[in-house]
This record gives C-alpha cells, structure tokens and sequence, in this order.
C-alpha cells in the first residue's frame, strides 16, 4: 500500500452496499417487527430462524435473543437521496450493568455513486466532494425520533465516528481487484482496494509504511478465489475479485451474507467491545468508595454475566463468521484486554479475602483481651467463693484496667488497627 496505490474516490462498482452501526440508547420498546431485518434471496429469507442455525445457540440469544425476550426489531424503509438508497432500519438491545438502555442501531444502504468518498465522510476525513452521509434525510436523529436517542459521547460506549461495513464487487474494467483467473494470485492492488475500503482512507490520509503494510493485512479473510474480507478498528469491507455479472450471479448470495450473517458476527464482537470496555471502567473505579468488597462483588457478578451472555470466540462451524469475529478481536485485543480483567479482578477479590481474615483475627484478638482478664478475675472469685460485691467490683475494675494495658501494647494495637483496616475498607 504506497502512494501509487490505485484510488476508489471515483470508482463505483458493479454492486455495492453499505451498513452502519452506531450506539443509541432505547427510549422504549420500539413498535417495529420482531427480529433482524429480513433480506430476501429467491425463496431464502434471513430471518432470526434462519440465521439462528449458522450459530451456537448462546450467540444467537445473544444476537437475536429468545421466546418472550426479544433484542431484535427491524423496520423497512425507502428513503433515496444523492445516491444513496436507506432500505431498512435494525435495532439491537445491548443492555448492560451500567446501562441497561444500551443498544445499537443498524443502517443498510444501497450505493449508487462512488463508495469511497461516502466511507470517507463517515471516518470524517477532509473531503471536497462528499458532505456527511447521515444528515438531513438519513439523520438518524429523525430516523429514530422517540425511540432511540443516538449517542454522541459518554463512556465508554461512545465511539469516535459509526463502524462501517462496505460491499463491492467490480466491473471488468476493474482490473486492479480482479484475478486473472480462478487459480492465480491476487494482484497486490486489490488489496490496496480492500484496505482502502475497510479503513476508509486513501494514501493521502493515511500513508502506511510498506514495512508494516503485510502486518496490516495479515487479518485479511480469503473467503473464497471469488472474494476477501478485512477487518479493521472502524470498519469492515468485503471486496469482490472477479466481475460481477449482475442478477443471478453468486455475489447477490455474497451480498446477503455480508449483511446478515457476516454482519452478525462483527455485531457480536461490538457488543463485546463495549462490555469489555464497561469492566474496565469498572475496575479503574472498584477504590473510589470504601464498600470494597461490595463493589468487587458486582463487579465479580458482572464479569460471570458477560461470561454467560457474550464471551463467545467460537461463533459456528461455518469458517468465514468464525474468522471474522477474531480479525475483529484482533484489531481491539479483546481476549488479552479481558484475560487482563480476569486478573485484575482476582487480585482485587484476594485483597478483599485477606482483608476479612484480618478482620476475624482482628475480632478473636479483642475477644481475648477483653475476655482474659476477666474471666481470669471471675474464677479467681469462684475458686475463693468470695461472693462479696465489693470483691466483684474490684475484680471488674482490675479486669478494665489489665484490658486497657493490653491494649496499649505491640499486640493490642495490631488487634485494633487490624479491626479498622478491616471495617474501614470492606
């Protein structure tokens, strides 16, 4: 990827599509129909039944959620405008410890003008040519009027700008992303275009050193001769490598995929970056009360759920989802970020342990101090069968002083401070 790089600014393919995916929180429930947006191809139609079976059951809870639990709800529209075609709205519940109202928003578009420059603007790169997408029409402020608020900051579910997935299959013109046949290698432009697509950059705005430019693509997925995959940290693209020949050619199948399986599986690795990104928010603030082992109990009791509901890096048996799911953990270190918040939160519950031992030897110590002298008075008293009251009295008053010694000694004064640091902290 160099400077002579071919660029897309004024390039449309043969198909192309686009996805967008950015945070909102719920204001209620919205009224639209259950479950994911339902593309159709011939008699195949991508219901959550559907989709359901490329993947283990937790993740497909998590995606599409179950009977009475919905997470889902799709509307269809058909709003057109500069090239661009909105043909239907998702939504996807998220909710989570801290925010239960979480959820993310799924735009599909249609393109009809050249795919760069829209990808550009929603990256918010300097661009002459194209304004800013989601404005005016497809204002998701309008879209979404009384039923989500879109999210522009806050944490740590704020994203810097929408996660893009972009489809294009090419014309024969198209040589840069083209095979020269079913069994040749990839011309080093075609990944140039991928790259391009999925970072939605051109040379100019982000020149990559040809030393770093393999590590960049090693995430890269061969799906199949026909097409490739990329994964970045903003946004993902699918790149066809053979001309598109139109209606009936297998990249209308490609194109379902890349929305509705494909798309899924990016999904779930967003819902695990944000929850991710929550536990480590909620581990930098575990010291900032001193109900310790309270907080550390939660947060214990939050890291168990995200375990149960979210934690997936084996999605299917299908290869292509599977492998996108970790280009995407990859490119967010989410295994190491979350294996970091297994150990820091085993650390904190250790302190919380220890803590509480101290404060149980802490006890039993006051206990024997308190409890020597007196009882030592007391039997003294019995062993003599001195029933005198003024015998009783002295024998109590001795029994404080010698406790209040005590205390004023090495091992009273670990007793004591063991017992503050113990009910100060836990």
């Amino acid at each position: 990827m160099t400077d002579s790089a071919p660029l897309l600014s004024t390039v449309t393919g043969s198909r192309q599509e686009l996805t967008v995916v950015l945070p909102v929180r719920l204001k209620r429930i919205p009224d639209w129909t259950e479950g994911p947006f339902p593309f159709e191809l011939g008699s195949r139609r991508t219901d959550a039944e559907t989709r359901s079976t490329y993947f283990a059951p937790a993740s497909a809870r998590a995606l599409y959620g179950g009977p009475g639990r919905p997470r889902r709800w799709h509307l269809p529209t058909d709003v057109k405008h500069d090239g661009l075609h909105l043909i239907g709205l998702e939504l996807l519940r998220a909710a989570s410890a801290r925010d239960p109202e979480h959820a993310l928003a799924v735009l599909h578009f249609s393109v009809e003008r050249p795919l760069l420059p829209i990808l550009r603007a929603l990256a918010g790169r300097r661009s002459e040519v194209s304004a800013e997408p989601l404005t005016g029409c497809f204002d998701p402020t309008t879209l979404l009027v009384d039923v989500a608020d879109v999210r522009t900051s806050g944490v740590p579910f704020a994203i810097a700008r929408p996660y893009s997935v972009a489809f294009m299959t090419p014309t024969p013109q198209h040589t840069p992303a083209l095979r020269t046949g079913p069994e040749r290698e990839l011309p080093a432009d075609a990944d140039r275009w991928l790259w391009q697509l999925a970072s939605r950059s051109t040379p100019d705005d982000f020149p990559v050193p040809p030393e770093t430019a393999h590590a960049q693509l090693k995430d890269a997925v061969r799906i199949s001769a026909d097409w490739s995959a990329l994964v970045l940290r903003q946004g993902a693209a699918f790149l066809g490598h053979r001309p598109d020949t139109g209606q009936g050619d297998f990249f209308e199948f490609g194109a379902l995929h890349s929305r509705t399986v494909y798309l899924d599986a990016l999904l779930l690795g967003v819902l695990q970056r944000d929850h991710i990104d929550e536990l480590t928010d909620e581990l930098s603030g575990v010291f900032d009360s001193s109900r310790l082992a309270r907080r550390v109990a939660t947060l214990e009791r939050n890291i168990a759920v995200f375990r149960s509901t979210y934690w997936r890096q084996h999605l299917t048996a299908h290869g292509p989802a599977n492998d996108l799911l970790l280009a995407f953990h990859n490119q967010h270190r989410l295994p190491a970020r979350f294996d970091e918040i297994l150990a820091e939160a085993g650390d904190y519950s250790r302190l919380v342990q220890t803590q509480e031992s101290q404060q149980i030897s802490g006890a039993l110590g006051l206990l024997t101090i308190l409890g020597l002298p007196l009882g030592t008075a007391l039997g003294i008293l019995q062993v003599l069968d001195d029933h005198s009251v003024t015998h009783l009295l002295i024998s109590l008053g001795l029994s404080v002083a010698a406790t209040a010694a005590a205390l004023t000694t090495r091992y009273g004064r670990l007793v004591l401070s063991s017992l503050r640091g113990g009910i100060g902290r836990v």
